[in-house]
């Protein structure tokens, strides 16, 4: 989950590590369903035109007051090692938007499903009805829950990490992406950048990610669907991340 951070740098020996990082490089280029390379700022164009007019849940006034302007709310997720948060970090430097990482939210290595019912709850609620949105940060280190993080409830928002694209969370989105990748890639990825931390937890965390796709189906929610480009794989011609080109 924590593709491409040069935050988590390793906390020393027996640290308790974040939940699964890929090691995708910042600069990791995507691509179609059908292998067309996608440009990120075409897309956070497409983006950008998907949100104008439309009121999510996080942009509800409440009654008497004037509705504020609809605000870009972006979902991007997948399994670990799909190049999430890079592709996250990417969109949010071209819309721009703030960006919330699942990775910082996860109590635990056990808290996939806690996760994505805060992001409804918490970060994509109207400000009216929780008053505060933001997410709990987790401290991975001591094991424990940390401080509040504000969300700005007037501000484009990317929200990335498996556990984003549930049925509810999907509602309250303007653009929804689902990250897709071979098993063998993935693992690689994840342990090339977290070695024996996520060797160790692996298939604790993939059962979790196979529970929360079986029932919340987020690929089929998804606007479009899209992949890392491997370094020597052909391409065909730039895609425009059409639904219909990008979805099988």
């Amino acid at each position: 989950m924590c593709e491409g951070r040069d935050a988590r740098a390793p906390l020393g020996a027996g640290a308790a590590w974040p939940a699964p990082g890929a090691g995708v490089p910042a600069t990791a280029r995507f691509v179609d369903a059908e292998g067309r390379p996608v440009d990120v700022r075409a897309l956070a164009d497409r983006i950008r035109a998907a949100g104008s007019g439309v009121a999510t849940g996080a942009t509800r006034a409440s009654a008497g007051r004037t509705a504020p302007a609809p605000r870009v709310v972006v979902l991007v997720d997948g399994r670990s090692g799909t190049g999430k948060t890079t592709l996250a970090d990417q969109l949010a430097a071209a819309v721009p938007a703030q960006v919330v990482h699942l990775d910082d939210v996860y109590p635990g290595w056990d808290g996939l499903r806690a996760a994505a019912d805060a992001v409804v709850r918490d970060v994509l609620a109207p400000p009216d009805a929780t008053g505060r949105p933001g997410w709990r940060r987790w401290d991975w280190a001591a094991g424990l829950p940390a401080g509040w993080v504000s969300v700005a409830p007037d501000q484009d928002l990317v929200v990335e990490g498996c556990g984003a694209l549930s049925r509810a969370a999907s509602g309250m989105a303007t653009f929804r992406i689902w990250l897709d990748g071979e098993d063998d890639a993935r693992r690689r990825r994840a342990l090339d950048r977290d070695g024996p931390v996520f060797a160790r937890e692996w298939d604790r965390w993939a059962a979790q990610e196979a529970a929360f796709i079986a029932e919340e189906q987020p690929r089929e929610h998804a606007d479009v669907v899209l992949r890392i480009a491997e370094p020597d794989a052909p391409q065909s011609q730039p895609s425009s991340c059409s639904r219909s080109s990008s979805m099988p």
